[in-house]
């Protein structure tokens, strides 16, 4: 089987078939390795980065330090994002993410290395902040790949939401094994978990990237960029060109995000310091929360992608958009408890309204690109939310608690980020179960 005959759509339905498997296992796995490396390092940051590399600074001070280096990769995402959805249109969809899940697994890799302040001073925390934006280069470039390799391998326009919330499934699965991965080192090394316990999940990352790499160096380039080459249709500086022709669909994708991605790194990052530090809780009980909240993610994620195509993209999304809005002061109220029951139950259930925008958010997005600008209009897109969302989230949030004293603050900016997405949501096109495998006009 040949690109020519992806290209000449000569593929028999069967083969057509294994291939979209292929495609949606490698995209699966793949994401999950790289949210892997990137949640990894959200959670360690919570639990570790400050006492380690800030000691000397107060404990709140300390936070905040900390969550700034951990911000760097969320600035460098749409970095990743131009570059790689360059090459991506320019060169295809698989050589871009074998890059990705090299860039970003051998940064992880190094993590495990980093010496600490009482060795070597501030140049721990510089090291620190240089692969952190290695980091996230990376997975800038991995997620319109990802989505990519799957939704243009699907043949029906009829489950193309459902099809392309697999890569989306990455994030609770990599959050899944982040945690998990955190939690056992935690138990094994015991007091000792801030001296060695840490490293070990980060160097056990280059193992999931040797997987990864060999599952990814077997699929087919998909059969919209093999069509693009044969009608030799490449666009030359795709990055440029979407930009300039699609801007509105780049800014309102990005602005769509601010409801689902700021409150995910409250929920998954920022609360690990809420925890500890204000609840007074144990690591233990909210790693193995946060490991349940992913779970039920495994179920809720792909269900919104369906439910996508069955009562429209922009109608699930806004939906997930004013459910989350409300649950940030439930949330909250069930933390401020103190009862561990409670606390339980907020961090499990805080995923699911996540997930109703998450789950069609990737079919969303991609389908409001035409197909030769379709990698770099979708990943810049979706990682220039990082920038004013998913990245400063979690020192904001520390910041209002800071000046308010109260998780109220903190559910109030959930609210507002909520309304931003509501508002951009309905400006964006509705593509749901229209054929998008041609081109169409961008102006």
């Amino acid at each position: 089987m040949t690109a020519t005959d992806v290209a000449a759509g000569a593929l028999t339905d069967l083969e057509h078939r294994v291939q979209l498997r292929r495609a949606v296992i490698a995209s699966t796995i793949g994401t999950t390795i790289e949210w892997y490396d990137f949640f990894l390092y959200s959670t360690v940051t919570g639990l570790v980065f400050a006492k380690l590399y800030f000691p000397e600074s107060d404990p709140l001070v300390g936070t905040l330090q900390a969550f700034g280096i951990y911000a760097v990769g969320f600035v460098a995402r749409p970095v990743g994002a131009a570059i790689f959805g360059h090459y991506g249109d320019r060169i295809g969809r698989k050589a871009a993410l074998i890059a990705t899940l090299l860039l970003m697994g051998i940064a992880t890799f190094l993590v495990a290395f980093v010496p600490t302040y009482a060795q070597i001073g501030i140049w721990g925390a510089i090291i620190l902040t240089i692969l952190r934006f290695i980091q996230g280069v990376g997975v800038g470039g991995e997620w319109g790949g990802s989505v990519l390799l799957s939704m243009e391998w699907a043949r029906s326009d009829h489950h193309r939401g459902f099809i392309a919330a697999w890569p989306q499934f990455g994030v609770p699965a990599g959050l899944f094994l982040a945690n998990l991965a955190a939690l056992a080192f935690s138990q094994i090394a015991g007091s000792q978990f801030l001296d060695w316990g840490w490293r070990i999940p980060f160097f056990l990352s280059i193992i999931l990237v040797g997987i990864g790499l060999y599952i990814r160096l077997g699929i087919l380039e998909t059969p919209t960029f093999a069509r693009l080459v044969a009608e030799n249709r490449v666009e030359k500086t795709p990055a440029l060109e979407v930009i300039k022709r699609q801007p509105r669909e780049i800014l309102l994708t990005a602005l769509a995000r601010m409801g689902e991605q700021a409150p995910f790194y409250i929920f998954t990052a920022f609360v690990f310091t809420y925890g500890t530090t204000i609840l007074g809780v144990s690591r233990n009980l909210l790693l193995t929360a946060v490991l349940t909240a992913s779970v039920v993610s495994f179920f809720s994620i792909p269900l919104s992608g369906h439910l996508s195509d069955r009562i429209g993209r922009k109608r699930m999304y806004l939906i997930g958009a004013a459910v989350t809005g409300v649950f940030g002061f439930i949330y909250f109220a069930l933390l401020n408890t103190m009862v561990p029951g409670w606390i339980f139950l907020a961090i499990v259930l805080s995923l699911i309204p996540h997930d109703m925008m998450y789950g069609p958010q990737a079919a969303l997005i991609a389908e409001c690109f035409t197909g030769r600008l379709r990698y770099s209009g979708a990943s810049i897109g979706y990682q220039l939310a990082s920038v004013f969302a998913g990245g400063p989230a979690p020192l904001i949030a520390t910041a209002l608690f800071a000046g308010f004293k109260s998780g109220y603050a903190i559910a109030l900016y959930i609210f507002v980020c909520a309304v931003i997405s509501l508002a951009a949501a309905a400006l964006l096109p509705d593509y749901t179960n229209r054929d998008i495998s041609e081109e169409y006009d961008t102006k």
